[in-house]
Parts: structure tokens; C-alpha cells; sequence
């Protein structure tokens, strides 16, 4: 689980970038951006079917016959297949001969078959489909349902395991990103149903929540089915179903993560026994056709040479390095991944090419007659490389050639091709597609493929798969820079008109301002009278309009990702958003974009813009100005709770501000104005900014503000408000940074369950701090001495100290994770008196934590130990709230351990290392040794030895590796 702290992308540059294959080769450099200028397409034009066919005299045949026919061989062949193998099969099926007229007729008959061409005019080379079926249904789950829901299935238990030679490996268990089926719900006894309750539901009201849970494919929240179900379909949810949720059961499991609360339950999805229902053997089918797709395309280049080139298989990181190549549409963004099996596979390939095809030319005579599709090896004329590349056409003297691993074509002389050896068959092609989440509407905008050439082509990036499929859907992000860039998100913004930003000139003043948020650290968002705010709100009224009207599940969000725009409420309007930052996979923030408001929300809040008003939406720039008072700028310190407090007394309220620009600072995008509540701009004496520096109010800097570290991290706490129904407080404005749009999410560890309720109501305890009476969470339970136990390493600092999480009880870490990220960024910051040796929630980078106060420094920061991880952080001191009861239920996570079966002994860094790489982070299988007890529950330590069981043949046991190492350096004179 190492998510509770960002990731530094800045530290970890993909190791091959002074690789010279990481960027092309430099004729290469010259013919992509030739290519990219000329926009040619890489494959010849289309032909008519008819054209390559000989031609004869047509014999009659009944086209009914036939195409029932043709019919029946794709229900038998549904994945495709070659129109030259269609006489054959049809031979073979009906021991008759298939009419050649019936061949030429095959474009035509849409209604039962597709025809597809591959780069190559032959007709022996043209594929076969089975026509698109179109079901209201499927076409409902289907796009807006990426991936099918997890099926709940019962979790690990800590019950003795296999001998360790036998034992199943724990990944069984595990997702790739960790997310845990939910466990069985509390005995019935526990949410008693009324007796007058309903023996069903109808069939209408259990499809409309069928739909609803396709959505959410991670599970949603029993409690805001209500408000959901209200929304969507514009009627009241009976009031039973939530207090007789048995009588869902039959689609949808249903997970109490919080025993002690029976009324807080996560629904998920049923997936039909016995293989499915008819919409997932669906979704089944179009997954094997696109990768039957991809194998059939690949048989192109290999059909002439009779090899078979595997499929290239997606990268199991969750961000792969790519190389950008081109993009003239960004649902086919042209990449090739970086790192071992992919890049350095193919230099190593390229280098065998190189020596087997001899640099002397005297290693291989060139192929006499290279036919279109075939696979060839390609001489480059100006770099000493041989690649290997497909034949699309035949000219004279020329073939035009695409390079399957570098994605891009050319043309060059017949004497450069050779045969490619069937040695050099084995590696998959390294050029692949992707598509870019968020721009499908706008995938061959102009101003977006314009952006998109700039930033990104050629360059090494990080992508973040939302979906793996046959052409994944991703997030590009440039990780060069100081600050991670999210290449989608800027891609969208080059669609804004600039003529609808509001107006900003220095010494000029603006009247009928209104100023829509007060951040903790005295930045202010202003709204100015512009013509893009005027076109913002029609808009957004006529949206409101339009959900009133519409009946459907088709604009909830069930694919959120950072820098996605959708919509969000706030004070009961439907307002812009952009997706900041996730917390799991139900809990995320967002910004307000023509606000300047932060909040932390659950998915089910969020809206998809409707596609009608898409286009006009996004060309609006954000209507929210960032600005700060002039002449107030602090050389140390920040502002006090008091400065903030009064300034926001002074201007939220007030509906006609004025303003005075002094200066503009494009870097940080930041304007410097004097603020007046009134329209006396003329006299600066009546500035908010004159008043405020005459005040006290900035004499009262104690001294835990003065810190060297960065005020956006330290002393400005984000201090989001709950969007939802009601109102957002405009007393709990957020800081002015907007979280970093952080490439991990900040529980990708466990991101299948995690959540948070919208209608919490629980109080934070009255005194300042806790007291030694607090009532503590229940001891962690284990298993007795000798028995296994499926663990998560979250921490390892040596044999001696690391820190385990029961990987059973992950997904309830996660649930109330979110629970306290959506409780505590909307409670208003109250000063905390901070004791050692207790207990608190506390804000780490965007999480809040339950920690132990380990230290107080005099600097204003504090020392933690967070209970659930094992790690120690510094914390500022403004960013601690009261632990609640609530969150005092669930165990305790984080239990340090220290390895069975070696000797205690001072253990090097080098023996550090070694257990690190072996342990942290992953998921093991811990075999209980002895439990040390202790008074307090983070004192106590377990005795375990640690078995890796991830690999098919063998099972790894930690303690033979250091044992080996340790009599390794023992041994060395």
C-alpha cells in the first residue's frame, strides 16, 4: 500500500531516455515530422470489392439461400475471419459451391456481414465480420459500462493454508490493483425488516437498479440509492428497498464493511452463474473479437512467410513509459512502450538483425518479389539499422513500407528489403494504438491534434490505463516539468475561446464583481461580468432543463479520472468540475472550475456534460479568476485563522464588489488587485487591502507558522467543502493549490472498494484534544502460533522491522479511509491542542490518516506514526483534527513484525536492500511464529516467516534468501 504518499515521478525518468532508440533514428525524426505535415494515410486506397474479383458472366443463385447461409458460418465464426477462406467453408458446410456473384455482393449485404481491409488491395485479403447487432439494452449497459463489475466472492481467511511446497499463491485473491472481494453481510438479525414487508420487488424496479450498479462497477453505496435513483429516473426509490435489501440479492451481493453499522452496506453488481448473462457473454464475445482483430490483422504480415508473430500484450504496470510517435486521431494515438520485454526487446532484436543481415550488405541477397502484407527485413539508407517492416504497396521500382515497431511508413528501393527471418518472428510488433480518455468527441479536432503534436509527439510519457483493451484507454502525462502535466487535460483547453475569458488589463477597474471563494491562505476566485460567464450560465440552465427531462442512467460518471470535466452540484445547481485528484475508485476530488471551490465527493455525485452542450461548455475558459490582495504579500508566515475569517465576512456576502488591477503574473497565474466592497474605487484608503494592513490582523503570526517548507504543503490546509443536494459552505473555501493531479491514485493499493457517505452527521468530540480515557479500537485479531496468514508488507525497513496489513480486512481500510476524507474536508478547521502519545486524525498529502503523535517540534511540525501503514511522517500542526468514534471501530492495520528463521543481528544496508526488493509492497503469506504482546496495540510485534507464493513452480521462503545472503557475507575473507 503505498499510496498513502504520492508517487515522485520526478525521480524515476524511464531509464532508456539517452537510449538512442528512444528517439528515432535521425532520418526517421525527419520523415515523421514529414509525415505528420502531409497527414498521408498508411495504407492504399480502398478498392472496389468487385474490381478484384475476375470477371465472368454472373450465374443466378437465390441471394436469400446464400445469405442465411453466410449467416449461419459467422454465428459458428463469430471472431472474423478471411474472404478468401469463405468457398471453402462453405464447401465443406453445405456441399455446394459458393457463387462467385455471391462473393461481389458481400459489401452490400450490411445486414449480414462486414467487410474489412487490410493495407493490401488483394481480395484474398480482405476480412469477414458478422454484422453489428443493436439491442437498447446492451447498448446502454455496454457504453457505459466499460468493465464488468467484480463478482463479490467470499475473502482469504487465516485458516491453515497448504504446506508451503503446495501452497495456493495468494495473488489468487488479488487484483492488480488490489482491490478485495467484499465479505458476507452481519446474520439478518442485524437489519431487521419490517413484517409487513413486500415478498419482491417488480421486474421494472429491479432493472432500473440492475442499471444503476452496472454504472458502478466497484460497488455503490446502499444509502445514496435514493437520491440516485431519484435523479435519474424522476421518482421516488419505495422506501422498503433499502430496509429489505434480501430482497435485491438476486442482483446484486450486498458487503457490510462496517460491522457495527448494519445501515452502511456497498451493493455490487451479480454476475450471472454459469458463465454469465446474455449482456456479459456480450461484453465476452466483443473482447475476444477485438483480439481476434488483432491476430487476425497481424496474419497480414505473416500469412506470406507461414510465422506467427505473438500479440503484443499490454504492460502489467499501471504506468507504463511510452514513446509517442504520431497522432492523427486521438482514438489511434500511434505509441511504443518502454522497459524490459518491449523497447529493450526489440534493440536486442534489432542488434541480431543487424549482425545476422550483415552491415557489409553481403549477408542476404534482397527479396526478388516482395508481395503487399508480407513481413520483410528494411535496410535504412542513412542510419546502419535493419527493422523489420510490412510491404503496403508496389511502385515500379519503390515499395511503400510501414515499420511494424516504429509506427510510421515510408518509401524506399526494392534492393533494401530482404526476408525476414523466421528467427525475428518471435518478438510482437512494438507499434500499438491507444486512445486518449476525455477527447473522443473532439478525436480529430484540429486545435486539439495541434496541442497534442506539441506536447507530446516524440517525447517519453506516462500513461495511466483506465481500461485494458485492444486500443486501451488512457491518460498521457509529461512528467518532466516540476509539476506532472496531464497531456489530455491541455489537449481539451486548446478548445476554449479565449474572447469568452474574463477581461483582465493592469490599472483597470472592474465593477459588479463577485468574489466566489476565500481560500485559507488569502487567495481569492472573483467572477467579472464577461461574455463567457453570461454564455456560461444560459448553459448551465439549459442543462438543468435537460436533466429534468431526460429519464436515464446514460450520464452518470463510471469512468472517472484525474483531469476528466463533468458536473457536479453546487448550492443546488449543476456547476462545472474538473477531477483533481481519487481516492480509491468512489471517493475523489474536484474543483469547481468557474468557482474556485475545492470538495471531495463520492462518484455517484458527478455527471457526464450532456453531448448537446459539450462542445459550447468546454470552449468557455474557467469563469473563476485567481487573485491576490496587493501590497499584503507576507516576506515570512502565512495568513492567521482571524485575517482569513474577516475577509470572508467582508466579501462573501456581498454581491457588488469592485477591483483594481495592479499587476498580472502570468507564471502564476495569479492577478494582484485592490478590493473594495463598494464602487469607491477611486479611494484606496477604502480598499479591503488598506484596511486589513492597518488591522492587527497579520500581528498575530505565532510561531507555528514559520516553517522552510512549502506553504502550499504546510501551512495552507485544504479545507474542502461536501458537494452534494445542499449548498456548499462558503466558510470552508479551499486553499488556493489545487491538489496535484497525482499519477497514483491515493489508494490504488486497494482501489476496488473504498467510499464515503454524503450525509454524514456525526459531530467532531468536543475537547481539543483526546484524553487518555479515549476509547481505543478493538485489538487486531490473529491467528493462534503455526497458522498462515495473507498479509500486505506495506513497509520493510529490515528483517528485523517491517510492518504487515491483513490483506482480509484491506478493502474496510479503504471504505473508511474515504469515510474520513469526506467527514474531515468539509468540517471547518478548529485549532487542536496537540499531546504526545495520542491519538488523531491527521492530513497527509491528500489522505487523512489515524496516527500517533510521537513528538511535537518547536517549527510547528509534528511527528507521526500512522497506525494503519507503519510509516512516520512530519506533519504541520494545522492539519490535525479529532479522532471520532466512528473511526474508531475498525482495528488498528498497520503490526510490525520482524522475520522467523535468522538470526537477530545488526543487518547491513546491502541485506536491507535485499529484503526490500523480496517484500515490500507486495502480497505474501505470513506463517505465524510467535506474537509478542503489548499494552498498547502499535507495541505489539509478530515472529512470522514470510512466503512469496506468486510463482507457479516454487514457493519462495524469505528467510532461506537472507540466511544465504547473511553466510554469503559472512564467509567473504
Amino acid at each position: 500500500m503505498s499510496n498513502q504518499s504520492p508517487l515522485n515521478r520526478k525521480g524515476n525518468p524511464p531509464a532508456e531516455k539517452s537510449d538512442k532508440r528512444m528517439t528515432l533514428p535521425a532520418r526517421f525524426q525527419k520523415e515523421v515530422h514529414a509525415h505528420l505535415s502531409r497527414n498521408p494515410q498508411q495504407s492504399s486506397a480502398p478498392v472496389n470489392l468487385n474490381e478484384s474479383l475476375g470477371s465472368g458472366k454472373a450465374k443466378p443463385y437465390n441471394p436469400q439461400q446464400i445469405q442465411g447461409r453466410i449467416r449461419e458460418i459467422l454465428e459458428k465464426y463469430s471472431n472474423g475471419f478471411w474472404v478468401s477462406k469463405l468457398p471453402q467453408m462453405y464447401r465443406e458446410l453445405f456441399k455446394q459451391d459458393l457463387p462467385t456473384e455471391a462473393i461481389k455482393d458481400l459489401e452490400t449485404w450490411t445486414h449480414i456481414c462486414i467487410v474489412e481491409r487490410t493495407c493490401s488491395s488483394n481480395t484474398s485479403e480482405l476480412l469477414l465480420y458478422p454484422a453489428k447487432e443493436h439491442s437498447p439494452r446492451s447498448s446502454i449497459l455496454h457504453s457505459n459500462s466499460p468493465a464488468a463489475p467484480p463478482s463479490p466472492a467470499s475473502t482469504p481467511t487465516d485458516t491453515a493454508l497448504r504446506s508451503p511446497a503446495q501452497q495456493k499463491p495468494p495473488n489468487t485473491y488479488l487484483t492488480r490493483s488490489g482491490s478485495r472481494s467484499p465479505q458476507s453481510p452481519p446474520s439478518s438479525s442485524s437489519s431487521p425488516s419490517p413484517p409487513s414487508s413486500p415478498a419482491s420487488l417488480s421486474p421494472d424496479l429491479k432493472l432500473k437498479l440492475e442499471e444503476l450498479l452496472v454504472k458502478y462497477s466497484n460497488g455503490l453505496w446502499a444509502h445514496a440509492l435514493p437520491k440516485l435513483f431519484q435523479d435519474t429516473y424522476k421518482t421516488k426509490l419505495p422506501g422498503h428497498v433499502l430496509e429489505n435489501l434480501h430482497l435485491i440479492t438476486d442482483i446484486c451481493t450486498i458487503d457490510y464493511p462496517m460491522p457495527d453499522n448494519p445501515k452502511r452496506a456497498i451493493l455490487y453488481r451479480r454476475s450471472s452463474a454459469g458463465g454469465g448473462g446474455p449482456d456479459e457473454n456480450c461484453n465476452r464475445r466483443n473482447s475476444s473479437a477485438s483480439e481476434e482483430e488483432l491476430r487476425v490483422r497481424q496474419e497480414v504480415g505473416r500469412r506470406l512467410s507461414n510465422q506467427a508473430v505473438p500479440s503484443l500484450q499490454i504492460p502489467k504496470e499501471e504506468y507504463p513509459s511510452v514513446l509517442v510517435v504520431e497522432a492523427t486521431n486521438t482514438n489511434g494515438v500511434v505509441l511504443r512502450y518502454i522497459g524490459e520485454g518491449y523497447s529493450k526487446a526489440q534493440e536486442h532484436m534489432e542488434d541480431e538483425m543487424r549482425e545476422f543481415y550483415g552491415l557489409d550488405q553481403s549477408g542476404a541477397a534482397p527479396l526478388p518479389s516482395p508481395a503487399s502484407g508480407q513481413l520483410v527485413a528494411v535496410r535504412a539508407e542513412e542510419e546502419e539499422e535493419i527493422l523489420r517492416a510490412q510491404v503496403c504497396d508496389t511502385v515500379a521500382d519503390k515499395l511503400k513500407v510501414y515499420y511494424v515497431d516504429h509506427g510510421f511508413s515510408e518509401v524506399i528501393s526494392r534492393t533494401k528489403v530482404f526476408e525476414l527471418h523466421e528467427r525475428f518472428f518471435k518478438l510482437p510488433f512494438q507499434a500499438t494504438k491507444c486512445k486518449l480518455a476525455g477527447l473522443e468527441p473532439f478525436c480529430q479536432e484540429p486545435a486539439v491534434l495541434k496541442k497534442f503534436e506539441l506536447m507530446a509527439s516524440g517525447r517519453i510519457l506516462l500513461a495511466e490505463i483506465l481500461e485494458r483493451r485492444q486500443t486501451p484507454l488512457v491518460v498521457l502525462y509529461d512528467t518532466s516539468q516540476d509539476d506532472d502535466v496531464n497531456i489530455n487535460a491541455a489537449c481539451m483547453k486548446a478548445l476554449q475561446d479565449k474572447t469568452l475569458a474574463s477581461p483582465l488589463q493592469v490599472n483597470s477597474a472592474y465593477m459588479n464583481v463577485i468574489v466566489s471563494s476565500v481560500c485559507s491562505d488569502g487567495t481569492i476566485y472573483c467572477q467579472l461580468p464577461s461574455r463567457g460567464l453570461v454564455k456560461l450560465n444560459e448553459i448551465l440552465d439549459n442543462i438543468e432543463t435537460y436533466f429534468h427531462s431526460q429519464v436515464t442512467s446514460e450520464f452518470l460518471v463510471s469512468r472517472p479520472f484525474c483531469g476528466k470535466a463533468c458536473l457536479a452540484r453546487y448550492k443546488g445547481k449543476w456547476s462545472r468540475v474538473e477531477i483533481t485528484n481519487l481516492h480509491g475508485s468512489r471517493v475523489l476530488d474536484i474543483l469547481f472550475a468557474d468557482i474556485g471551490v475545492q470538495a471531495s465527493v463520492e462518484v455517484f455525485e458527478l455527471r457526464e456534460i450532456p453531448p448537446p452542450f459539450l462542445r459550447d461548455l468546454m470552449a468557455i475558459p474557467p469563469q473563476a479568476v485567481k487573485c491576490c490582495l496587493a501590497d499584503l504579500a507576507l516576506s515570512v508566515g502565512s495568513w492567521t485563522p482571524d485575517a482569513v475569517q474577516w475577509l470572508r465576512e467582508k466579501v462573501l456576502s456581498t454581491t457588488d464588489c469592485s477591483m483594481k488591477v495592479a499587476q498580472v503574473d502570468e507564471t502564476k497565474h495569479c492577478v494582484y488587485v485592490h478590493l473594495f466592497t463598494d464602487k469607491n474605487f477611486h479611494d484606496p484608503a477604502r480598499s479591503l487591502n488598506h484596511q486589513m494592513a492597518q488591522s492587527d490582523l497579520f500581528k498575530q503570526q505565532p510561531d507555528v507558522f514559520l516553517t522552510s517548507h512549502s506553504p502550499a504543503k504546510i501551512f495552507t490546509p485544504t479545507l474542502s467543502s461536501k458537494t452534494s443536494s445542499t449548498s456548499v459552505s462558503s466558510n470552508t473555501s479551499p486553499t488556493s493549490v489545487p491538489p496535484k493531479p497525482h499519477l497514483r491514485r491515493a489508494l490504488s493499493g486497494a482501489k476496488g472498494v473504498s467510499g464515503g457517505s454524503a450525509g454524514s452527521t456525526d459531530v467532531p468530540e468536543t475537547p481539543s484534544s483526546p484524553s487518555c480515557s479515549l476509547q481505543l479500537p478493538p485489538l487486531l485479531e490473529l491467528p493462534l502460533a503455526g497458522n498462515n496468514l495473507d498479509v500486505y508488507v506495506s513497509v520493510a525497513c529490515h528483517p528485523g522491522h517491517f510492518v504487515l496489513q491483513p490483506w482480509r480486512d484491506m478493502y474496510k481500510l479503504v471504505v473508511l479511509m474515504g469515510e474520513m476524507i469526506l467527514y474531515y474536508n468539509k468540517c471547518e478547521e478548529k485549532p487542536v491542542n496537540i499531546e504526545k502519545n495520542q491519538i488523531y486524525a491527521a492530513k497527509v498529502e491528500n489522505n487523512w490518516h489515524r496516527v500517533l503523535v510521537k513528538g511535537v517540534l518547536s517549527n510547528g511540525l509534528v511527528s507521526v506514526y500512522e497506525l494503519d501503514y507503519g510509516k512516520h511522517e512530519l506533519v504541520s500542526c494545522t492539519q490535525f483534527r479529532p479522532l471520532i468514534k466512528e473511526f474508531r471501530q475498525l482495528p488498528f492495520q498497520g503490526i510490525t513484525a520482524q522475520l522467523a528463521g535468522v538470526k537477530p543481528r545488526q543487518w547491513s544496508e546491502e541485506a536491507a536492500i535485499v529484503f526490500r526488493n523480496h517484500v515490500e509492497k507486495k502480497p505474501l503469506v505470513a506463517q505465524l511464529e510467535a506474537v509478542q504482546e503489548a499494552t498498547n496495540p502499535w507495541d505489539r510485534k509478530l515472529t512470522v516467516f514470510l512466503v512469496d507464493t506468486s510463482q507457479e513452480e516454487k514457493d519462495i521462503w524469505v528467510h532461506d534468501i537472507m540466511s544465504e545472503f547473511a553466510d554469503e557475507l559472512s564467509n567473504e575473507p
